[in-house]
């Protein structure tokens, strides 16, 4: 299959000749009356009713037992890992294949990162990597799991469901458990994600979802925190909001805190965006399905939902033959106003994470090598 049938599809799938973004924020449901209504109440800011209506959202969709909105992914996921008890000097074991955000949060706590393979099925943390890794590198002393060579502690493990992909979170729960390790999930790209029946966020014990404008659904920026008990949810909202005591006028703040939380201005394009989301949702699965049948019988490979788990398909993706097969996929597809995109590169070649500690990253790097995202926006009408 040629480059020009990829480029041919898309522009018929989208019926349009101006350039094609790989996933574009849809807006066809209430977003403008209820932005219209935030800036008419005045409280456009960190309190409002639509932040409180968002978050109710979402802990409905989700299943989750508390989720607290953040002003984006990375705050959000920061948040989950203090509350998980990442400290200075602490290592978390996560994926090299990942966007650069789930380090950065490690980095800018002071922790470190261990960096173990993916799965080539999921394209997220593969636990039986993480638990060999462990096997050989780690050992369960007094102070939980400990790294033989450096004696620094192993805190948390942190998978990435790539492009809304679960991972296998079973057995992830197994190894952290075997381990006495804190699972933070990275569910940043996976709402309306499902593992086994159950929305990826809700097996770990705090999880952090993205609404950044190329997401499922957005919120302009935004993020959220799922949390495993109410109790937990209360603390992280009160940690996120400056960890204030409630009073009628006076400021008094308990202990340090972040001012993370979501702007009502957001949520109420959030709140939104949510009555839609089960229409997107489908419209992705379809449009997926017919990328399915493009490409099959071809030399390149779709990324299909693994099958244990359903997929929102956030961000269809290809495997290319090889890596000139995949460049040349690039050039001619972005020349012609379709975009595409590689995955990220490793974590581990970026100089920030050159000296991190990492394990065998075989697949990672053979995915690194030869995939493709390719246009991924819900549309209403694709073509049969």
């Amino acid at each position: 299959m040629k480059p020009t049938t990829l480029v041919e599809f898309v522009r018929d799938t989208y019926q349009t000749d101006k350039f094609i973004p790989l996933h574009a924020p849809t807006f066809s449901g209430n977003e403008k009356a209820y932005v219209n209504e935030t800036i008419a109440s005045t409280f456009v800011s960190s309190v409002g009713k639509f932040v409180d209506e968002f978050e109710q959202k979402i802990e409905a969709y989700t299943g989750s037992a508390k989720a607290v909105a953040t002003m984006n992914g990375t705050a959000a996921l920061h948040a989950a890992l203090y509350m998980a008890g990442v400290e200075r000097g602490d290592l978390v074991i996560t994926q090299a294949l990942t966007f650069v955000a789930t380090c950065n949060a490690l980095y800018h706590m002071g922790a470190e990162p261990i960096f173990v393979d993916v799965s080539p099925v999921s394209l997220g943390l593969c636990p039986k990597a993480v638990d060999t890794y462990l096997g050989e590198y780690a050992e369960l002393t007094e102070q939980g799991c400990v790294h033989k060579k450096t004696r620094q502690r192993i805190r948390a493990v942190v998978p990435m469901h790539t492009f809304g992909h679960p991972v296998e979170l079973d057995e992830l729960v197994a190894v952290c458990l075997k381990w006495q390790l804190v699972l933070v999930e990275d569910a940043a790209e996976s709402l309306g994600s499902f593992y086994k029946g159950k929305h990826t966020g809700t097996l770990g014990d705090y999880s952090a979802i993205s609404f950044n404008g190329n997401k499922v659904i957005t919120t302009g920026g935004g993020g959220m925190v799922l949390c495993r008990t109410k109790e937990q949810g209360a603390r992280t909202k009160h940690v996120t909001t400056t960890a204030k005591v409630p009073h009628p006028f006076e400021f008094y703040h308990d202990e340090p805190g972040f001012n993370y939380r979501m702007p009502n201005l957001n949520a109420a394009l959030g709140c939104a965006q949510m009555e839609v989301l089960e229409a997107y949702l489908v419209k992705k699965r379809v449009l997926a399905e017919q990328y399915a049948v493009l490409f099959a019988g071809s030399e390149y490979s779709f990324v299909r939902e693994p099958e244990y788990a359903q997929s929102n398909y956030w961000l269809n993706a290809i495997i290319c033959p090889n890596k000139s097969s995949r460049d040349q996929l690039l050039e001619q597809t972005n020349a012609a106003g379709v975009m595409t995109r590689p995955i990220w590169q490793l974590m581990h070649r970026l100089p920030m994470f050159q000296n991190a500690l990492r394990g065998d990253l075989t697949h990672s790097e053979f995915i690194e090598a030869h995939l493709v995202n390719i246009p991924s926006t819900p549309v209403e009408i694709v073509k049969k």
